[in-house]
C-alpha cells in the first residue's frame, strides 16, 4: 500500500471516530460536569435541612422527633432498605410465634404519616466543607446530619482469614442484622433434625445484651416441642449471664435442663467448618448447624466519614456524650446502637434516645434553650418459652456518676461516667411470666405505632 492511501485510510478512521465518539478534549468537561452535578432527585429548599442516614429505632425516633417539634425543617430519612423488618421480637418469629407481618413496616408510611421524606440510598462518603452527604443515589446537601448507622460485626477476635469469614457470614449468620439472617436462621431451626445446634454471645457491648439467652431459649422450646434429640450450646464470651441473670438461669434449668448448655468463659480459638468443630480455650464442641454471633462494632460507614474512635476496638461514634455531636464539627451527630456510651443496644434505648436528640436539633432550629441531658430507657421482654407463653422483663434508665452532678453545663462527659439508674425488673417466670409475655405485644404496638403512625 503506498503513502497516499496509507494517509487517506488514517484520516478517514480518525474523521469516523470523532463522528462517534467525539474528541477527547470534548469528552472531558462534559464527563467533569456530570460528575459535580450528581445531584439527589430531592428538590431543593430553602428551609433548615435534616438529614437522618439510618432508618432504625434511632433513626425513625429522630426524623419523627424533628419533624414534630420544627415543622418548618426539610427532613429526609435515608435509608438503604426498602422495608423495616425489626430486630426486637424477631425471636419469636423464629419460632412461628409470630408473623413476618407483625415485624415488617412500611418506611413510607412512616415518611407519610409524619410528614417527611424518605429517601431510599446508600451512603457513601461525605464532603464535610460543603456540608454534603454522598450516597448511591447522588448527593444530598444537609444542614443538620445525624448519622444512626447501627453496627457491623467484628469477626477480626475470631480470625483475619477473609474466606471463613465470608463463610461464616454467609453459612452460619449471626441473626442479629434484620433481613436475610433472620431467614436463614429461621430455616435451620425449621430443618434442624439432630445433634448441636450452637449458639454464641459475644463480649463487649453487643446488640439487645438477653436476645442471645432468649433465642436459646425459644429454640430449646421448639426443640422439646418437636421432641428432638437435640440440644443447644449456648458459648457465652462472659464470665455469666449478662442481663437477666436468675430469671434466665432458672429457665435454662427448670425448662431446657436436656436441651440447653449454657458454658460460660467460653472464648473461641478456632471455628472448623469442614469438620464442624468449634475450640474455645477449655473445650472443643462439634456441631450439626450454628449461628455465629460475634462482638460488634459501629457501622463502618463512621469509618469512611472519619467520625469513629477506636475506644475497645469498637470503631463507634467520636461524639460528646450529652449533645451526641461529633467532636470537632457542627450540627453533626451519632446516635442509636452506633454511640460509644454504655447504654443498651436495643430498640426501646435507641427510640428514647432519639428523642432527646431530636429535641436537641429542633431546638437549635428553632433558637431555643438546649434541653437539659434526659436518659434512654431500657424497657426490655424476653420470652424463655412459647407454649405456655412466658417471659421475663426489665426496665431501667441512666445516671451519669456521682462527681458529675450538673451533666448539663460539662461539654464532654466520657462514656465510662454513666451507671444504671431506676432499675427495676421481673424474673419470677412462674409468677408473673403470663403478664410479661402478654406486655411483649403491647409494647411492640406501641413503639411500631409511634415510629410508623396508623395504616
Amino acid at each position: 500500500m503506498d503513502s497516499s492511501k496509507r494517509k487517506f485510510l488514517a484520516l478517514s478512521g480518525l474523521t469516523i471516530a470523532s463522528s462517534l465518539y467525539g474528541s477527547e478534549n470534548t469528552n472531558t468537561p462534559k464527563e467533569t460536569t456530570e460528575v459535580k452535578n450528581n445531584k439527589a432527585s430531592i428538590p431543593d429548599t430553602t428551609k433548615p435541612r435534616v438529614v437522618v442516614l439510618g432508618g432504625g429505632w434511632s433513626g425513625l425516633s429522630i426524623a419523627k422527633t424533628v419533624k414534630t417539634f420544627s415543622p418548618q425543617a426539610d427532613v429526609v430519612l435515608v435509608e438503604k432498605r426498602h422495608e423495616f423488618i425489626s430486630c426486637p421480637v424477631s425471636n419469636l418469629w423464629l419460632v412461628d410465634k409470630v408473623k413476618l407481618e407483625y415485624i415488617t413496616h412500611d418506611y413510607l408510611q412512616a415518611a407519610r404519616n409524619h410528614n417527611y421524606t424518605y429517601f431510599n440510598a446508600t451512603a457513601i462518603g461525605i464532603d464535610k466543607k460543603n456540608r454534603i452527604l454522598k450516597t448511591s443515589e447522588g448527593d444530598l446537601a444537609f444542614d443538620y446530619l445525624v448519622l444512626s448507622p447501627g453496627i457491623d460485626y467484628d469477626y477480626s477476635r475470631w480470625t483475619t482469614d477473609t474466606t471463613l469469614v465470608t463463610r461464616l457470614k454467609q453459612e452460619y449468620p449471626a441473626g442479629f442484622i434484620p433481613g436475610s439472617e433472620h431467614i436463614t436462621l429461621k430455616n435451620k431451626i425449621h430443618n434442624f433434625k439432630e445433634g448441636n445446634f450452637i449458639l454464641t454471645v459475644p463480649g463487649g457491648n453487643y446488640r439487645c445484651l438477653p436476645a442471645p439467652y432468649e433465642r436459646a431459649c425459644v429454640i430449646a422450646d421448639y426443640f422439646k416441642q418437636k421432641k428432638l434429640k437435640a440440644k443447644v450450646i449456648l458459648l457465652d464470651e462472659n464470665n455469666a449471664i449478662t442481663i437477666k441473670k436468675k430469671g434466665f438461669m432458672s429457665a435454662f434449668n427448670e425448662l431446657y435442663a436436656d436441651y440447653i448448655e449454657y458454658i460460660p468463659n467460653s472464648v473461641i480459638q478456632d471455628i472448623d467448618l469442614d469438620k464442624k468443630v468449634v475450640t474455645t480455650e477449655f473445650d472443643e464442641f462439634s456441631f450439626a448447624d450454628a449461628a455465629f454471633y460475634p462482638r460488634v462494632r459501629g457501622a463502618k460507614i463512621l469509618e469512611t466519614m472519619g467520625f469513629a474512635k477506636d475506644a475497645k476496638d469498637m470503631m463507634e461514634g467520636n461524639i460528646n456524650s450529652v449533645t451526641y455531636e461529633v467532636i470537632g464539627e457542627k450540627n453533626i451527630f451519632i446516635a442509636g446502637d452506633a454511640r460509644p456510651m454504655g447504654f443498651s443496644k436495643s430498640g426501646n434505648t435507641s427510640n428514647s434516645e432519639g428523642k432527646y436528640v431530636g429535641n436537641i436539633i429542633s431546638q437549635r432550629i428553632n433558637k431555643e434553650k438546649a434541653p437539659s441531658w434526659e436518659s434512654p430507657i431500657t424497657m426490655c421482654f424476653s420470652a424463655i418459652s412459647t407454649k405456655p407463653e412466658n417471659a421475663i422483663y426489665i426496665y431501667t434508665r441512666y445516671s451519669f456518676d456521682k462527681k458529675d452532678k450538673n451533666p448539663k453545663n460539662v461539654k464532654f462527659v466520657d462514656w465510662k461516667k454513666f451507671s444504671f439508674a431506676d432499675t427495676m425488673s421481673s424474673e419470677n417466670w412462674k409468677k408473673d411470666g403470663a403478664v410479661n409475655a402478654d406486655s411483649i405485644y403491647s409494647w411492640a404496638d406501641a413503639l411500631y405505632f409511634d415510629m410508623f403512625g396508623a395504616k
